[in-house]
Order: C-alpha cells, then structure tokens, then sequence
C-alpha cells in the first residue's frame, strides 16, 4: 500500500506539530514536510509533489488563498485542503475559486481530519459537513463578480443529471444523494464524473460553483 503524502502548511509550529502526531499515527499517511508561510508551502509543493497540502488560509508572506491559485495553476497534482479557525471566513470563498479541493475548521475531530485526506487524495472533494450549507449559501451570496458565462447552458447534462448537481449544491453526499433519488451509490457517482466531465471540472466543489454561476441554484431567501 503506497501511503498518501502530505504537506503542511501553517504559520503556528505547535499546530503543525498536532497534525503530524495526528497523521503519522495513520498507516497509509506519511508526512513530508513542513512549512511555515504560503511562499513556502508553493516552494515545497513543488519540491516535494505531496499529493495532499493542509494548507492555513491566514499566513504571512503570502496566504493560503493565493497558495492554492498558484499551486493549481501550476498543474502541480497535489491537492489543496483549507483550514480555517473559522465556519465561515471571508477567505473560503476566494479559496474554492482558487481551486481547493476542501475545506475544513482546525477543531473538527481528528477523524474527519485524516477522512477527508484521503477523500481528497482520491480525487474527490470535501467540506466540512458542520459548515457546508451556510457556506455554500454565503458563497452565493458574497460573489460580486457577475456569472461566468454558462458553459453552452446546462443542456449537455441530463435530466437526472441535472437533479445529482442540485443535491450537491445541497451538500449531500453521494450516500445521501442515492437515497433521496432512490438509485445505487455506484450511479450516483456515475453522474457525478459525468458531471465533472461535461465541463472539465476538478472536482465537486468546482461543480456547485458551475450550478451557482449559472444560477441553477441560488443561497435560501433571507440568508
């Protein structure tokens, strides 16, 4: 079994330290480094190719948000997962546009920690399920930029299709997915890579951005 590799990226040593005992005591995890600002956490991605970066949003130097954008744009395959000390920072936002792959609070449990990494690390995408509906609404909310232009509409996807990226606007899992649409897991995630495909998209994250975007959903009135 190859063990995921992940860098961490935090401006306080003493949180690095509890990440670390946190992983290294996982089998299939192994950390490879540290790093202390933004700046350096770019550098070592692209020393080290992790394939999971913890990366703080708040650091100085350069933050987490400008970070993860040049990690992505570099087509570096490392994956980027936010942590915040906050539900909802301002940042998160700006962070998913970038291009992270999660999102998660410091003070979740260590078990959803080391999940979502290796969630992440297969491809997938994550937030927090504590703050994912409010932060799904506030992203919607906050984006003062107007819509991207849609990608020739919504009408390559299907119908069912169409239903699959309203739940994950929703923040369902794929779990939760198949049980309100009464399908197999397996198909859900059929949809969901066809999805992704349709529209050269990274991951689920990047798809509810796509459903807000071109307003096949919108945050709940009087949020």
């Amino acid at each position: 079994m190859t063990a995921i590799r992940v860098l961490l990226v935090d401006d306080q040593p003493m949180i690095r330290t509890g990440f670390r005992l946190i992983l290294e005591a996982e089998p299939d995890i192994t950390v490879v480094g540290e790093a202390g600002d933004g700046q350096s956490g770019v550098d070592d991605t692209r020393a080290l190719q992790p394939d999971v970066v913890l990366m703080d949003v708040r650091m100085p130097r350069m933050d987490g948000v400008e970070a993860t954008r040049r990690i992505v744009e570099s087509g570096s395959a490392s994956r980027v997962i936010i942590l915040t000390t906050f539900d909802l920072d301002e940042h998160v936002h700006d962070a998913l546009r970038a291009g992270a792959s999660g999102f998660l609070v410091k003070d979740g449990p260590a078990d959803s920690l080391v999940a979502a990494i290796r969630t992440v690390a297969e491809g997938d995408a994550v937030i927090s399920p504590r703050v994912t509906r409010r932060l799904l609404e506030r992203f919607a909310r906050l984006a003062e930029q107007p819509p991207a232009p849609v990608p020739r509409g919504l009408d390559a996807l299907t119908a069912r299709e169409l239903d699959v990226l309203r739940a994950l606007t929703r923040g369902l899992s794929n779990v939760e997915i198949a049980q309100e649409l009464h399908v197999s897991e397996a198909t859900v995630k059929t949809h969901v890579a066809n999805i992704l495909g349709k529209y050269q998209l990274r991951d689920r994250v990047q798809a509810v951005i796509l459903a807000y975007d071109t307003g096949l959903a919108r945050p709940a009135a009087g949020r």
